[in-house]
């Protein structure tokens, strides 16, 4: 659990408002269950983490267990686009930050 919270995170921070309307231009857009139904069923990938853009569209991440991947942003109209795809996904281990002692 604490994987997937690092990863969100992170992916978050880095896919700003900026990143998803350039990305959108070249993706593939559908309606988010028809997305979720062919990626389970073809690629067995499901969802793995979820964070709000700053233009509030939700990014998804959604992985299996062989490595492929799937980022998928739903903007607030309804509509969702496939803005990357890719392969051999790994899951990065959190870090915890030890406070510091008084």
């Amino acid at each position: 659990m604490l994987r997937i919270m690092a990863t969100a995170i992170a992916l978050t921070a880095f896919a700003t408002t900026t990143f998803v309307t350039t990305a959108m231009a070249q993706a593939v857009c559908s309606e988010r269950a028809r997305f979720l139904e062919q990626l389970a069923g073809n690629f067995k990938e499901n969802t793995v983490a979820l964070g709000l853009v700053n233009n509030g569209s939700v990014l998804e991440i959604l992985t299996s267990e062989k490595g492929s991947w799937t980022i998928l942003v739903t903007k607030p109209d309804g509509m969702s686009c496939v803005v990357a795809t890719g392969s051999s996904w790994e899951d990065v281990p959190k870090t915890l930050v030890k406070s510091p002692s008084a």
